[in-house]
């Protein structure tokens, strides 16, 4: 491998922008004092005006109010958060049913199975061929109990994008609370709180070029919620421990980072380096063709396995992924792939790309051209190859 690697696994990770660190240098080195009341001493108080300043940002970018931002450990913290703390307190009040689909990520899917264990009973809904839940399904699994609603606004493996305003309106009239999983959609993909009637977001910044180690957690005002972790009363009581300063204030600069110039020339980018593999004989679209996370594209490969491609362009120097980046390891077939139809010889063959900001036009064609000499190779030495 000679020169940089072309990082196409923006999914998983992002390189932080240096203007984000250069925003969080200062709670790293200088201000970096435990948040206090205006009763402490400067230099706490001096980092609590920087984390309310942050928290602040976040709700105006999300349309929300300061007070209902809750800033965590990632994404997979403020899913836990959540559900297990919006289940605890719904329990009593409204039942023990709850709903989420089948592709959801790991953290919301777990946390779930995990009230299952604990007596909650748990529907889990189907989607269709390009990852999307149907609103009849919805209604047809929603009852007089069903206390929480869990869905995702984009999927971490496909990028499709569910109809959120249409669900969450069905869930609210039928009394439930609903949880939407952002984690694969904002802040590239649009989210205002002020118009979207959901009660619970969970939120990072991660894929965004922002700090990891850091999220968010929306709680719409008067969201029933127990607290979930034992310790301080920080986050108005909500979260146990002390802030990440530094932390809070690099997810808001990576986010205030994000825009649509940016996103669209990404876009274009992405549609590019799809159109040319989708030129690859054999090989299929895996997501919705067009309401999707605009950074991201999967495709399966007939014939061949992608932990073969994946090897075989990070010889090249080109990083992507093969199926759920938790699954990577795995030789599990991915759950979101057969969720939507496919089969295992689809799932094990899908590819996953995604671009990020430091992508330019030249990793797209050196990604392209590496795919289709790497899938051709791999055909001509498989047996079921010789179908091609």
């Amino acid at each position: 491998m000679d020169g940089p690697t072309i990082y196409l696994d923006n999914m998983a990770a992002t390189r932080l922008d240096e203007r984000v660190l250069d925003a969080m240098r200062p709670y790293l080195f200088d201000t970096y004092a435990v948040a206090t009341s205006q009763f402490g001493y400067s230099l706490g108080i001096a980092a609590r005006d920087a984390l309310e300043a942050a928290r602040t940002s976040v709700a105006e970018r999300l349309g929300a109010q300061a007070d209902e931002i809750v800033f965590a450990s990632g994404s997979t913290e403020s899913t836990n958060m959540a559900l297990k703390g919006a289940a605890a307190a719904l329990s009593q009040k409204r039942g023990r049913h709850l709903i989420t689909t089948a592709v959801e990520d790991f953290p919301v899917l777990q946390s779930m199975r995990a009230l299952e264990r604990a007596g909650y009973e748990l529907t889990v809904l189907p989607v269709d061929v390009h990852g999307r839940v149907s609103p009849d399904d919805l209604a047809h699994a929603l009852r007089d109990d069903t206390a929480l609603v869990s869905m995702q606004q984009a999927n971490q493996e496909l990028g499709t994008l569910q109809d959120l305003c249409v669900l969450a309106v069905m869930a609210h009239e039928a009394g439930a609370r609903v949880h939407v999983d952002a984690t694969y959609g904002w802040p590239r993909v649009p989210l205002r709180l002020d118009a979207l009637p959901v009660d619970l977001v969970s939120l990072t910044t991660t894929l965004a070029h922002g700090p990891r180690g850091v999220g968010a957690l929306y709680v719409r005002e008067g969201t029933p919620m127990t607290k979930w972790m034992d310790g301080g009363f920080q986050e108005g009581n909500r979260r146990a421990g002390p802030e990440d300063i530094a932390g809070a204030v690099g997810f808001a600069a990576a986010m205030a980072l994000v825009d649509a110039d940016e996103t669209q020339r990404l876009r274009l980018l992405r549609d590019e380096l799809e159109a040319r593999l989708l030129g690859v004989p054999n090989t299929v679209l895996n997501g919705h063709p067009e309401g999707r996370v605009p950074t991201l594209s999967n495709v399966s490969f007939r014939f061949v396995e992608g932990e073969s491609v994946l090897l075989h362009l990070d010889m090249r120097g080109i990083a992507v992924s093969t199926g759920s980046a938790c699954f990577s390891r795995s030789l599990e077939a991915s759950h979101v792939i057969l969720a939507i139809g496919g089969n295992h010889e689809r799932a094990h063959g899908s590819v996953r790309l995604s671009l990020g900001r430091y992508n330019q036009e030249s990793d797209v064609d050196a990604a392209a051209s590496a795919l289709s000499e790497v899938v051709a190779r791999l055909r001509e030495i498989s047996p079921l190859g010789k179908e091609v």
